[in-house]
């Protein structure tokens, strides 16, 4: 599926912060970052990428942890390792353009 611009770069920037996939522990924290930044549409759209990439077990996670993030505040220390996770892939941690 194609995606704006931005989206395509966030799924980069994901990629590069987790080579090997991202692990069940950090969904909750990740799409909670995600969505301080975008809207609940596109980080269903990134969750989408991410689960048609994974097995289906983590794809069930992925759905699970989305629904974990409305449901539930992930502790600061997930988020803070997430975050340094992004952070050495290139993730800006800031408003990203929409181009």
């Amino acid at each position: 599926m194609a995606y704006p611009p931005f989206l395509e770069k966030i799924i980069g920037w994901l990629r590069a912060g987790y080579p090997a996939g991202v692990p069940e522990v950090d969904y909750v924290p990740l799409f909670a970052i995600l969505g301080y930044h975008l809207s609940n549409d596109e980080v269903a759209a990134i969750a989408d990428e991410l689960a048609a990439s994974t097995d289906p077990s983590s794809a069930d996670a992925i759905k699970h942890a989305i629904t974990a993030v409305t449901n539930t505040k992930p502790l600061e220390s997930d988020i803070d390792r997430v975050r340094a996770r992004l952070a050495a892939g290139g993730w800006p941690l800031a408003d990203l353009p929409r181009e």
